[in-house]
């Protein structure tokens, strides 16, 4: 090979050798920029990612916190107030978007709880015969005090009774476990509304934690040794009482500790005296010849004071058992003379509730004491004149005793059955008139029956006794059918 030739192909491999050096180093660097790109555009990804997130967050309590009634606002919209679009765009040199000024300006998620409401009762219709006769104003109910003691006061015995005054409608709710509420009516008058089918109120009452104040079960009884009967009226000698009043629950786990104050109302008898005219009275007035009144118009009770109650309740595995106690100023005054002059009353009420087999429940109650008769289902009496004698009589409060004593049986889910006795016993005093009530019993017993949810129907017999501070007696007894059918809605806000 010539020289030229040589020197032709050594600068070929040169120039040959070179091109692929230059071509090596410029894909190393290629690859150097392409690794750079994507990391960027990695790190771009992950903060558009965390963008997005926080945004729809944003957007999320927005939504939560606007109202129908308040339109978004241009800087709610994301706008500011002269109208230029606020950007969610990173800030420079952060991974983080800038906050927008409806993000800043939104205001808290409201904490106030939903309300909940319910409504709830039931209809109930009952067809009574009562084989002997009672006070006209109560025939829908075996009321013990009712039953007369001299045969015929009321007529020929034997009555058959329609009712539907036991029907009741509620409704009830919550705003969480704080605040609570309750309202609830029956069609069963009494007092002025006596004997009458009209809508009355069976409570009105309403919680803040553990502050309760309305009308409701007196914190003196237990509502919870009521017997499973179909009687409107129920136990004489139970302690059955719902009242105005304020209570306290205090915080003991699965147990309960209340006390109360509570709306006094005294049961006041004049006895004897109750047709003695004014100017047979003690310090008459001067002008009592004029007067037509009696002692009975001029005597009422003075209350001044509520009564004062306390109850502990433990509950269980075995049910549950409660002692309660309350204390009364028992006042009384004179309306002509405007004298006056009080009594305390004292009382003990110890109740229990006790499973034995399957569902069934022995309720149990014991109560004594003296001047709680007002507190008392029926035949209560507080306070009585303590003499005869019209010129040294005074005021005695009245000893009483109360038991109740009932098993309720369940055959099986449909079919179940009661029976207990009751009675009311109360001393006497000298001032009191021979036909007052001194003592009540009554007995059941039922077979009732379930065919189908919200349904029962029921048959009962009843036996009661009445006597009087003069030793007579009256009896009555009575077969009762009752149907009822229970409703509830439910949360009717649940929806919402």
């Amino acid at each position: 090979m010539t020289n030229s030739k040589w020197q032709i192909a050594i600068l070929f491999l040169a120039t040959f050798g070179y091109s692929l050096g230059v071509s090596a180093a410029s894909d190393a660097q290629r690859i150097d920029e392409m690794e750079a790109q994507l990391q960027a555009q990695r790190a771009l990804m992950e903060q558009q990612q965390r963008m997005l997130e926080k945004m729809s967050a944003e957007l999320e309590l927005l939504k939560a916190n606007r109202t129908a009634a308040s339109p978004p606002t241009k800087v709610e919209a994301g706008q500011s107030e002269s109208g230029h679009v606020l950007s969610n765009t990173p800030v420079p040199g952060t991974a983080e978007p800038a906050m927008s000024v409806a993000a800043a300006t939104k205001p808290e998620a409201s904490k106030t709880p939903r309300l909940s409401a319910q409504v709830y009762g039931f209809a109930q219709a009952d067809a009574i015969y009562d084989f002997k006769q009672v006070d006209p104003n109560w025939t829908d109910t075996l009321r013990v005090s009712t039953i007369p003691t001299q045969s015929g006061t009321y007529g020929n015995d034997g009555d058959f009774v329609f009712s539907v005054r036991q029907s009741r409608l509620g409704i009830k709710g919550d705003y969480g476990d704080d605040v609570t509420f309750l309202l609830e009516g029956e069609l069963f008058g009494v007092g002025a509304d006596e004997g009458q089918t009209t809508l009355r109120v069976r409570h009105a009452w309403a919680t803040y934690r553990n502050l309760g104040m309305g009308q409701t079960w007196s914190n003196f009884m237990d509502i919870d040794i009521f017997p499973n009967t179909i009687d409107y009226w129920g136990p004489t000698g139970m302690v059955f009482y719902r009242n105005q009043q304020a209570r306290y629950t205090f915080a003991t786990g699965a147990d309960e500790f209340a006390i109360s104050i509570e709306d006094p109302s005294t049961a006041l008898s004049v006895g004897r005296f109750r047709d003695t005219t004014v100017c047979n009275l003690p310090n008459p007035p001067e002008d009592c010849e004029s007067s037509g009144s009696t002692a009975e118009d001029l005597f009422q009770s003075y209350n001044e004071l509520p009564d004062l109650t306390g109850r502990y309740r433990k509950n269980g595995d075995f049910g549950h058992f409660q002692v309660a106690g309350i204390v009364r100023h028992l006042g009384y005054e004179r309306l002509d003379t405007g004298a006056k002059g009080d009594e305390i009353g004292w009382g003990i009420n110890t109740s229990a509730s006790l499973k034995t087999f399957g569902q069934d429940r022995l309720k149990l109650q014991v109560a004594y004491g003296e001047g709680i008769g007002n507190y008392m289902n029926d035949g209560g009496l507080d306070i009585a004149p303590d003499s005869a004698d019209i010129s040294t009589a005074s005021a005695e409060t009245i000893p009483l005793l109360g038991i109740s004593a009932y098993y309720d049986h369940y055959w099986n889910q449909q079919w179940s059955t009661s029976i207990g006795w009751s009675m009311t016993d109360l001393d006497t005093t000298a001032g009191q008139a021979p036909g007052e009530f001194k003592r009540g019993q009554i007995a059941q017993v039922n077979v009732l029956h379930h065919p189908t949810d919200n349904v029962m129907l029921g048959t009962e017999f009843l036996w009661g006794e009445r006597e009087d501070v003069s030793g007579a007696r009256g009896t009555d007894y009575r077969i009762q059918f009752s149907l009822k059918v229970n409703f509830d809605t439910g949360n009717l806000m649940q929806a919402r």
